[in-house]
């Protein structure tokens, strides 16, 4: 890897590598802003952000849930994490997820801007229209993330043609990430979708639109992976499951010790309300949703478009603000918790110092 930096638009970051975003409540200000003081790029997820400092920026609660769009990504709570993750990196770039199958998705990007949030990454559908919400606000990076050189394309096309801009850097992810893929069950088996296949023509898509940097995601463990990457073309890697078991990660003692109990089978994809497979850990809820016994759904926080105010929660058995709001609280029982392919690998919980240590200078 060398002392390779990334440089995504106005934004130098030290070190190639990006915290995967997180939610409910994994990558908020703690392990981000470690992680950009550490030299890599901290990435805030926006989701659930009504659930931060026991829900005291959730305007109004049902059932103890944060109400409505407004609740769950409440700007309040979500300013508070990024001004709380700048007490901690300093002026170091500091980025924010934030899906594009969420409800509010202008009005959330237009929150992080104001915050002041250098860089914003977007997955969870193919963000078209991202440069509009952020006009005024030339200095922010945009970085879509995409599962093809195909996905790039159309993005780079439209950007160009509507608003004559491009991305600033692309995250490519592959079918081994935590959390929801950008392909179909079938799809991620396939051997052309595995991200070692993938690098290649992404970035040669990518360097047609002047070289803009690719950043490979989706089960990247260490300095092995991550130099394999860099000799594909990629500019960077994006890794989240890792930093999950660390000290500074915002998840629960709970949410770790499910990640270190977890065994190889136990990763698995599921179906998820929005509409994508999610990747994550077996456990009781997971049980329980396959018995069709989970617990019920009363879609109060209205997260995400394609789940239809709770119609497709129904038809897949949990509504996912509240149980990754439950991982988040530690809840063993109704919890759903996210892990890459490789969360079985976890022995141990590590500093992010000693992380980003690892990954750069090897184990």
């Amino acid at each position: 890897m060398g002392n390779r930096s990334l440089k995504i638009g106005k934004h130098i970051i030290e070190k190639p590598i990006v915290q995967g975003g997180m939610g409910v409540g994994v990558s908020w200000d703690s392990l981000a802003g470690n992680v950009s003081k550490e030299g890599g790029l901290g990435v805030i997820s926006a989701v659930g952000t009504g659930y931060y400092e026991d829900k005291k920026y959730a305007s109004k609660l049902v059932a103890g849930r944060p109400l409505d769009v407004l609740g769950f990504y409440s700007k309040e709570g979500f300013d508070a994490i990024i001004k709380n993750a700048r007490k901690i990196c300093g002026d170091k770039p500091l980025a924010a997820n934030i899906l594009y199958a969420i409800n509010d998705y202008e009005r959330v990007v237009r929150d992080a801007c104001e915050s002041g949030i250098d860089i914003i990454i977007t997955g969870a559908g193919l963000p078209t229209n991202m440069p509009e919400f952020t006009e005024g606000y030339p200095d922010v990076a945009l970085v879509p993330i995409v599962s093809s050189a195909k996905a790039l394309k159309i993005i780079c096309k439209r950007w160009q043609k509507r608003y004559n801009r491009l991305p600033d850097a692309v995250v490519l992810e592959g079918p081994k990430s935590g959390g929801h893929q950008g392909f179909t069950y079938e799809q991620c088996a396939m051997e052309e979708n595995q991200l070692e296949n993938l690098v290649r023509p992404v970035v040669e898509e990518a360097a047609l639109w002047g070289d803009i940097p690719v950043i490979a995601a989706g089960g990247i463990w260490d300095k092995n992976d991550i130099d394999e990457m860099m000799a594909l073309g990629a500019s960077g890697v994006q890794m989240g499951t890792r930093f999950i078991a660390t000290h500074e990660c915002d998840a629960h003692d709970n949410f770790k010790k499910v990640l270190l109990d977890a065994k190889k089978e136990d990763i698995q994809l599921f179906s998820s309300p929005v509409g994508y497979p999610a990747q994550g850990i077996r456990t009781n809820l997971t049980l329980l949703v396959e018995k069709r016994e989970g617990p019920a759904i009363k879609c109060i926080s209205n997260c995400v478009a394609p789940c239809n105010r709770g119609e497709e929660a129904k038809e897949v058995g949990y509504c996912i603000a509240d149980r990754l709001s439950d991982a988040y609280n530690g809840n063993l029982e109704t919890g759903l918790f996210f892990s890459g392919t490789n969360g079985y690998r976890v022995d141990k919980i590590i500093s992010v110092k000693e992380l980003m240590d690892k990954l750069v200078n090897g184990e």
